[in-house]
């Protein structure tokens, strides 16, 4: 099974010059325990966006060329999609914005933390979906550095 785990602003940005458009300790933390002792998804730019392998999680980079200290490199996502969408194991897609707009289809949970706040020159943005179409919980609501934010889970209906 799929779920997707992201940090978006009001304009669903995500990304500015391969870094997060916002850091929020309570987002990095819901993020690490989240996704701990689970397999996590990424695309290249995200791979390489972090400061090295996320410990605890099997890490598989979605490239076309093999991915050096990756777990696994998948070169071919619809089969990886077709072979993985009926697994038991909660499979976390981490990003970018185009591995997002993948995956979506797909993904039975959506945990968002939602900023209020946007940025002008994000480039990176995750895809809009129709949340309707989902059970929404809300799982925290706070503010960090001036920022409020709400953590919040859409389940597919």
């Amino acid at each position: 099974m799929f779920s997707i785990i992201a940090s978006v602003g009001k304009n669903n940005e995500i990304g500015k010059k391969g870094e997060l458009v916002f850091h929020l300790k309570e987002d990095m933390e819901f993020f690490r325990k989240t996704t701990k002792n689970h397999t996590v998804v990424m695309g290249l730019n995200t791979w390489l966006s972090l400061p090295g392998k996320l410990k605890n999680r099997k890490n598989i980079v979605i490239c076309e060329k093999d991915v050096p200290k990756a777990d696994q490199t998948v070169k071919d996502l619809p089969s990886f999609i077709k072979n993985n969408q009926n697994t038991p194991e909660e499979i976390f897609v981490i990003g970018g914005g185009v591995i997002y707009k993948e995956f979506l289809p797909y993904a039975e949970t959506i945990y968002l933390t939602e900023i209020d706040a946007s940025d002008e020159k994000a480039d990176t943005f995750f895809p809009i979906f129709d949340k309707a179409k989902y059970k929404t919980t809300l799982i925290k609501k706070g503010s960090e550095d001036g920022l409020n934010y709400s953590i919040v889970k859409y389940n597919k209906i």
